[in-house]
């Protein structure tokens, strides 16, 4: 027959079980760390497509309000020219 290993002491146990619960404190505050500068970066990504998205609208609504004032003015001179022909 083997011989058996001495049993641990009931303080060894407890400062095993503290040892282990500490890394995984350890390893867990460091998964949390990990994700929570994922999330900022990818949070960052949002803002700042956000804000071009808001520069792209921008730019196309000024576009487009300038689309409509050359279309006002060349319908302007367009009857303006009809109206002459009329005359002719």
């Amino acid at each position: 027959m083997e011989a058996a290993a001495p049993a641990p002491l009931p303080d060894e146990d407890a400062l095993a079980s503290l040892e282990d619960r500490i890394r995984r404190a350890v390893e867990l505050v460091a998964t949390l760390r990990a994700e929570r500068d994922a999330a900022v970066a990818e949070l960052d990504a949002v803002r700042r497509a956000a804000g071009s998205a808001l520069a792209d609208s921008q730019k196309s609504r000024q576009e487009i309000d300038s689309l409509r004032s050359e279309r006002k003015q060349v319908r302007t001179r367009i009857e303006k020219l009809l109206g002459q022909m009329d005359l002719l």
